[in-house]
């Protein structure tokens, strides 16, 4: 098995999926072209949105996309990381707090046991 998980993002990979449907591919980019555009938060901001968002969804080529976008809008590395950490977090506390559901099946159970 020598093929890698992920394959590189390649401009082949990319024409190809633009060629298979090209009025939804053009859609799509004219969509990020507006998320990512400054407005009430700055590109920056957005960027770094993204690499945290990207590390929850566990997307290698959002990572790097984004990481490379958010550096080149004049993030630092400082903050990327922090970005990562805030993701981080998040994701760890969600596991934390959806806890709850397991003791309240818990619960439910030990009631009916009774």
């Amino acid at each position: 098995m020598d093929r890698p998980l992920f394959p590189a993002a390649t401009a082949e990979l990319a024409g190809k999926k633009r060629a298979l449907a090209p009025e939804t591919h053009a859609a799509f980019k004219a969509f990020s072209t507006q998320v990512f555009a400054d407005g009430a938060l700055p590109t920056k901001t957005k960027q770094l949105i993204a690499v945290a968002v990207a590390h929850v969804t566990q997307c290698p080529y959002c990572i790097r996309g984004h990481t490379a976008a958010a550096l080149k809008e004049g993030a630092t590395q400082e903050e990327v990381m922090e970005a990562i950490w805030v993701a981080a977090e998040m994701r760890a506390g969600g596991a934390y707090a959806h806890a709850s559901l397991a003791l309240d099946t818990m619960n439910e159970i030990q009631e009916r046991s009774r």
